[in-house]
């Protein structure tokens, strides 16, 4: 949350690709932006109705649609995704990353989460979340998602070495964190 506050502030246009049930959603709506959700689910986003109090706009929309752009209809400062990309082919994510590329303001950020292949969590996850496929990042693979689609990483990292509140997320989290980021940037 500290590392997304980073890119918040009133008046910016955010959308939350994959929103799901909408816990980030709601955390944009809290921090003062004009947040949208986007999610294929009208069930979840039923829910992410309920959790943002009708304070997003929430569109039902296919990622991979060539007419997102236009059914979406807006540009965002920021786009976000938690948990979206482990569960498409390298085609699909290509798709995808240009699909928001083009919703993106001039110099906006696509900030970008994913798990990590190497994480210890990757050992146990499949008994705490049997029947969900997913195929985990390197930290290569997800910075390379980002530049062969034309954007520019700024910063890139992992969190959650630890499950406690202090982990050494900097020094090892690029390598054994839950989850990776990344932050790009489209320049004009």
């Amino acid at each position: 949350m500290a590392l997304l506050s980073n890119y918040l502030e009133p008046g910016l246009h955010v959308l939350d690709a994959g929103c799901g049930s909408g816990f980030f959603t709601s955390f944009f709506c809290d921090n003062g932006v004009s947040a949208t959700g986007l999610d294929y689910s009208a069930a979840a986003l039923g829910i992410a109705g309920q959790k943002t109090k009708d304070n997003a706009r929430l569109i039902q929309a296919d990622l991979l649609a060539p007419e997102l752009p236009e059914v979406v209809g807006e540009k965002y400062h920021v786009i976000f995704s938690d948990g979206l990309f482990e569960h498409f082919s390298s085609e699909q994510q290509d798709c995808i990353v240009k699909n928001l590329k083009s919703l993106l303001t001039d110099n906006g950020y696509i900030i970008t989460y994913v798990p990590n292949r190497w994480s210890p969590w990757e050992l146990i996850r499949p008994f705490y979340m049997p029947g969900i496929e997913e195929k985990p990042f390197v930290m290569s693979g997800l910075i390379d998602l980002h530049q062969r689609n034309g954007l520019k990483v700024v910063q890139s990292g992992g969190i959650n070495v630890l499950p406690f509140r202090f982990s050494p997320d900097k020094l090892l989290g690029c390598y054994f964190g839950m989850l990776l980021f990344v932050i790009a940037r489209k320049e004009h």
